[in-house]
């Protein structure tokens, strides 16, 4: 698959390479596993001076080793042993004095289970050094709550040292669209909505579904469901290792949420009352795997919260992998496979409103974005767009079917809204109904 959509991220990369030239640079890109974070980087340097390092679970001087053979195959010098990875560092640094490099340390978090006073080294060898290096540093992680710690938490040895931090995010749903009709332009609109409802834009997930020809969903199901397949375990592979040991309790919580328990009161009682509070400011702040969604103008402290699981590949795996876990593991995976086809109009459907705020916040014209809800629960606006420069909101109703939509009682909703935000009633008001031949 070719190399989409990263315009934004190489523009900058190519800048920072530019600047280093004349003075070392520290970028760090973060974002989950398998969102393409090594091969933008490796695209950034093509064609360029580069050393990369991947810090793998082993000893210290193990990596070393590694890391010096990479540095004399490189850039064709000889630097002697190192059993510190922070002497290699200095020595690299003092390199680039007089031959301007790249160097991709990947999986950087890594370093904690090696030797954690590698941070401390690195930071004091690059306030030493940096001024006078050229070398362009490019760090990758996909811990997403280590990374946090170690560059933004201000007791960190490394804390503000990046100039840059890449947070990279899945594909847009226009791109999506994009990679897919290069492949199969015969797509019907279930087979986009298929595509961006199991992969959310993962890059490693997209190309996984275009290498084995999975254009449509049908295809698409069969991949994930097929004897041994790489999806169903990978929930478990990508946040077993942020939550450690209480995993369990994190997994139950994603399960609620994924069945539709979307309050913390909902959430406690289903698990037998057991206190999420701390757990849900964790998934939301630390981890960026939930969401806190309010009705849209709504006063910050509302008690109308609920909560979202932001990645959709995830949303669908805690839907319906981990909830059906005994289906696998009693080996009747085609049962598992028909209860999703089964199941799957109705997840889509979610799917759907979720494809429609992404193209509205992609259109980059609206100042505020989101749903609404009254506390009785009566009055639900799928989607309101909202463009305070030029006084114009947008209520969307959204359904898999356009019959399925009235506009008349979306009027009446919105009304609603307004009585609620009497402040926008001079807005001139536009109702929508979206569907899938809207996509």
């Amino acid at each position: 698959m070719r190399f989409y959509n990263r315009d934004k991220e190489m523009k900058l990369l190519s800048e920072v390479e530019r600047m280093s030239n004349e003075e070392s640079q520290m970028t760090v890109v973060t974002g989950r596993r398998r969102i393409g974070k090594t091969q933008l980087l490796l695209k950034a340097c093509e064609g360029q001076t580069t050393l990369y390092f991947f810090v793998s679970r082993k000893s210290e001087s193990l990596l070393c080793k590694d890391f010096v053979e990479e540095v004399r195959e490189k850039l064709g010098l000889m630097i002697g042993d190192f059993s510190s990875f922070g002497k290699l560092f200095e020595s690299l640094l003092l390199i680039s004095k007089e031959h301007h490099f790249n160097l991709i340390i990947d999986e950087f978090q890594e370093f904690l289970r090696v030797n954690p006073s590698v941070y401390g080294d690195m930071q004091k060898y690059w306030d030493l050094h940096h001024k006078k290096g050229k070398m362009n540093l490019l760090i990758s992680g996909s811990v997403n709550s280590l990374m946090h710690k170690i560059f933004e938490n201000s007791k960190e040895p490394l804390f503000g040292r990046a100039g840059n931090i890449l947070r990279l995010k899945p594909f847009g749903v226009n791109v999506l669209k994009e990679i897919l009709s290069d492949h199969y332009s015969k797509y019907e609109k279930d087979d986009l909505l298929a595509l961006y409802a199991l992969t959310g834009g993962v890059a490693w997930y997209v190309e996984l579904m275009m290498k084995n020809r999975c254009f449509t969903i049908d295809a698409m199901l069969d991949l994930v469901f097929k004897e041994d397949s790489l999806f169903l375990q990978e929930g478990k592979n990508v946040l077993i290792e942020e939550f450690g040991k209480e995993y369990t309790v994190y997994f139950s919580i994603l399960e609620c949420i994924a069945r539709g328990l979307c309050s913390r009161g909902e959430i406690e009682s289903y698990l037998g009352n057991v206190e999420t509070g701390g757990y849900l400011v964790k998934l939301d702040r630390d981890y960026d795997i939930i969401k806190m969604k309010q009705p849209i103008f709504s006063k910050p402290n509302s008690k109308q919260t609920r909560y979202y699981i932001q990645d959709n590949f995830l949303y669908f795996w805690f839907r319906f992998v981990h909830k059906y876990q005994r289906y696998i593991e009693s080996g009747s995976i085609a049962l598992l496979k028909n209860v999703v086809t089964r199941d799957f109009p109705v997840f889509s459907g979610i799917i759907l409103e979720r494809y429609f705020h992404k193209l509205f916040m992609e259109k980059q014209i609206y100042t505020s974005i989101g749903g609404y809800w009254d506390r009785s629960g009566e009055n639900e606006i799928d989607l309101i767009a909202v463009n305070e420069i030029d006084e114009v909101i947008d209520f969307c109703e959204i359904k898999r079917q356009e019959n399925n939509i009235d506009l008349d009682v979306l009027s009446k909703k919105a009304n609603d809204f307004f009585s609620k935000n009497p402040s926008l009633k001079h807005y001139k008001s536009n109702y929508l109904a979206l569907s899938l031949k809207n996509m």
